[in-house]
């Protein structure tokens, strides 16, 4: 549907009442929307309108029988139904900051700098070989042509009184032409003040009727709002691939268009998209003109005062297919290659910047992170930034205006978060004006059919930044397709180039862990989200560890105590000690004694950022840029519903959540590993010597080596050898988990009969 302008031709289907259509015509419109990209529901909900005819399911069954982009029926169908039935399209707009049209087609030529083309006089003319010239070129030797020279008066005017003749070959009629010289001979006599008429394309034999078409190769173009002359220019203009041009020696020009359609339903198509091109570029043809079995006016003949001339054999391109080639890449509205010679001496002006370093105004930007990484919090920061002219995340932002598009949270819940945002931010709601919010949550359709929507309503009031959050509400196609992921993020330099704003929009991560990646490989799905935005931004949690956070914690609570202090006391920092100052649990227990009238506010503001910094999330945003060199990574604290930078250089040495460790880390890590597993096996060993001891001791069992490693034995169920036991009971091994005193001294027994005792005591070497 040539840019998927979907919105508008859902709008044209409004004007097709299905209780007016035959079954083929229905049939026609489900394939239209079909290869338009519109959902099945959007065909049944429309034939559901026809309550007599409709059956449920009918329209699924027939869905999976359509064919993908075969050409037969496209979205022109429904665009003619609908016009035939007073539908009328808005008009085609180009340049910056004017939306498409929804076929996505422009004019080529300009009729207003045409000049008229002159046309043949009547004087020198051959009726016969005229009339043959224009066979030779239709028609092969052995097609059957039809023809009709008897008419009739009707309301004034002169029409075809019967089907004619449809008999006789090319070759027939050009051997009675050539023998005769003379049309009315060889054809039979036609009233000279009527004309006569032909069908340009080749009969079955049997009638005239469209099924009696054997080959759909051409169509007629014919227009009377403008004169002859003009009509003329235009088709010389559009390089219509005509196998003949004739004077009807009436108001109008007979163009005679090579469409090689393979079958009715293509032919149909064709010639939707022929008079299309003709309507946009000043030739308005007769719609009733439209059958394959059509009469046009035969060469040669005499009509009147006038001659129904040949004006042209074969002229403008060769075949459709070169043709319509041609069309898609004269209307394209892309611009002439730019030599640059003429603009090395007088280089344009870069775009200003949207973001400081980052992001210049009308490119794209793309926010990627995991879930709770609070994207769209921060993407409603960056709407407050910029309209208030504000930094975020430490960038600096041009104040204007900015559209936010939510496709994710409802209204209410919204407009609360941009609240809590500026508050959060310590930022004064002076320019709320900046900011339009298009709440779309449960009304987000595919970006293709959002686009146009997006561009009419942003070009209304021209803002600086169009925020789109999330787009998996809106992909189109299969995120893991690269083909398709480029048509999808096309919509964005669409709403970009036809705004002159900059596109910004989040993504969330691949599933797994992040750390290991390269910033630009965590966005979930096809590449093309890393390749295709000017600013690739990423975030990555962070593993906290318990000093950094309790160093966040001390810091956030001293904070909030001095934004207290700075309200209510301003005069604090000349009574507060300077070893106070700082440390907000030392703060705390001096203003209880000093600043009673405060205590209460310090005390709400000490708990809150207390439990905000203890469950704050860490953050780390590195970025991949086209138009600027890249940045050190930033590092921010999540303490929702705001970002903060961290400025003390904190979370500069924590590693992102995946992040394999360097070699040093893992070595250290081994080592502690082992450490801890040695030491946990000490404090086994100390459990189970106390647990056998006290059990000889309830006993009455006196506590000898042999009587313990029993006594293990019948606990613990395991076997501890005499060995294993001299080991345990060693003073002099620093490793041994039981050291035995007696009197206060060192020495143990050493034989086997020997007791044991225990004073309580018990270290780990």
């Amino acid at each position: 549907m040539g840019e998927g302008r979907h919105d508008d031709l859902v709008d044209a289907l409004g004007y097709i009442d299905p209780a007016g259509l035959d079954y083929q015509s229905w049939l026609d419109v489900g394939m239209a929307l079909h290869d338009s990209g519109l959902p099945m529901e959007a065909w049944d909900a429309w034939s559901r309108r026809d309550p007599a005819r409709y059956h449920d399911g009918e329209c699924a069954r027939k869905w999976e029988g359509f064919g993908h982009g075969d050409g037969r029926v496209t979205s022109g169908t429904i665009a003619k139904m609908a016009r035939d039935r007073g539908w009328d399209p808005r008009p085609a707009q180009q340049g910056p900051g004017e939306a498409l049209e929804w076929d996505g087609e422009v004019a080529i030529v300009d009729p207003t700098w045409l000049e008229p083309s002159e046309l043949p006089g009547a004087d020198g003319a051959d009726p016969a070989k005229e009339l043959a010239a224009y066979i030779s070129a239709l028609f092969d030797g052995d097609e059957v042509v039809g023809y009709v020279c008897e008419s009739f008066e009707r309301d004034g005017r002169r029409i075809p009184a019967n089907k004619g003749v449809f008999t006789r070959t090319a070759n027939d009629i050009l051997r009675d032409l050539d023998r005769y010289g003379d049309i009315d001979t060889a054809l039979g006599a036609y009233d000279h003040d009527a004309g006569a008429w032909i069908r340009f394309n080749p009969l079955s034999g049997q009638g005239v009727r469209n099924v009696d078409v054997t080959e759909y190769r051409y169509a007629l173009v014919e227009s009377d709002t403008i004169s002859k002359e003009m009509q003329l220019s235009i088709i010389r203009a559009l390089e219509l691939p005509c196998a003949a041009i004739v004077d009807s020696g009436g108001k109008s020009i007979h163009a005679i268009v090579r469409v090689d359609a393979r079958d009715h339903s293509e032919y149909r198509d064709r010639v939707e998209r022929l008079y299309s091109v003709c309507r946009k570029n000043g030739l308005e043809p007769d719609p009733q003109n439209k059958n394959p079995s059509r009469l046009s006016r035969m060469p040669g003949a005499v009509r009147g005062d006038a001659v129904q001339r040949l004006v042209s054999g074969p002229c403008g391109k060769p075949t459709w297919a070169e043709w319509w080639e041609w069309v898609q890449e004269t209307s394209d509205d892309l611009p002439d290659p730019e030599s640059l010679a003429d603009a090395w001496d007088d280089m344009p002006e870069l775009a200003p910047p949207l973001i400081d370093g980052v992001l210049r105004q009308g490119h794209k930007m793309l926010l990627a992170g995991p879930s709770k990484a609070g994207k769209s919090l921060a993407l409603i920061e960056l709407c407050a930034a910029i309209a208030e002219g504000a930094s975020w995340m430490g960038w600096r932002c041009a104040q204007g205006r900015v559209l936010y598009v939510n496709l994710e949270l409802d209204s209410a819940s919204c407009l609360h978060r941009f609240r809590d945002v500026y508050g959060a931010m310590g930022l004064s709601p002076d320019h709320l004006g900046n900011i339009d919010v298009w709440n779309l949550r449960g009304r987000s359709v595919p970006m293709d059919r959002l686009a146009p929507s997006l561009i009419r309503r942003a070009l209304k009031t021209r803002p600086i930044a169009v925020i789109i959050d999330p787009i998996y509400k809106v992909i189109t196609g299969d995120e893991n397709s690269a083909s398709e992921m480029a048509l999808f993020c096309n919509q964005f330099d669409k709403v970009a180039q036809q705004v002159g704003c900059a596109v910004i929009y989040c993504h969330h991560h691949s599933k797994g862990y992040q750390g290991a990646k390269r910033s630009m490989d965590r966005a979930s799905g096809s590449g093309v989200f890393a390749r295709d935005p000017d600013a690739l931004l990423d975030m990555t949690e962070l593993e906290v560890t318990d000093d950094c956070r309790r160093e966040h914690d001390m810091r956030s609570s001293w904070a909030a105590c001095q934004d207290v202090l700075d309200r209510c006391a301003p005069w604090w920092r000349d009574s507060v000690p300077p070893d106070t100052q700082g440390v907000a649990a030392r703060f705390m227990d001096w203003a209880k004694d000093n600043m009673p009238f405060l205590i209460e506010k310090l005390d709400a503001a000490y708990s809150a950022a207390g439990e905000a910094a203890r469950t704050a999330t860490a953050w780390r945003i590195e970025g991949t840029l086209r138009e600027f060199p890249g940045f050190t990574p930033r590092n921010l604290w999540f303490e929702y519903p705001a970002h903060r930078l961290d400025d003390t250089g904190a979370l500069a040495d924590l590693r992102p959540d995946g992040e394999p460790p360097t070699p040093a880390e893992r070595r250290r890590r081994g080592r502690g590993r082992a450490s801890k597993r040695v030491e946990e096996e000490r404090r086994e060993r100390v459990r189970i010597m106390r647990d056998a001891l006290a059990a000889c001791r309830e006993d009455g069992i006196k506590p000898t080596r042999d009587a313990v490693r029993e006594m293990i034995e019948r606990i613990e169920g395991m076997t501890v050898s005499k060995e294993t036991m001299q080991n345990w009971t060693q003073a002099r091994a620093k490793w041994s988990p039981i050291r035995c005193r007696q009197d206060g001294s060192n020495e143990l027994y050493d034989t086997e009969d020997e007791a044991i005792d225990w004073d309580g005591e018990a270290s780990v070497g």
